[in-house]
């Protein structure tokens, strides 16, 4: 049985913005997305408000399902969701 991992971005209105299989273009997304306005962009999850990064936000993924994470500045929210499917 294969595991598949999705990672779902959604914009400031919480609409679909797009699915992605590589956490990287997700990640790269969610930053082009946020950066609006005069603040810099930071990832807010159940651990805190931190600096951006791909290896942090790996980590917050790595070994879960149905995780969220918020990208946020002043202006702008994004969320991306990691879930699966199983084949």
């Amino acid at each position: 049985m294969t595991n598949i991992n999705i990672y779902c971005l959604f914009d400031g209105s919480n609409e679909l913005y797009g699915v992605y299989s590589s956490i990287k273009a997700a990640h790269r997304d969610a930053i082009k997305l946020c950066n609006k306005g005069v603040s810099a962009v930071y990832m807010k999850n159940a651990e805190g408000v931190q600096k951006p990064s791909i290896t942090l936000l790996r980590n917050i993924f790595k070994g879960e399902m149905d995780v969220k994470t918020q990208y946020v500045s002043d202006i702008c929210t994004v969320t991306i969701l990691k879930t699966g499917l199983k084949e």
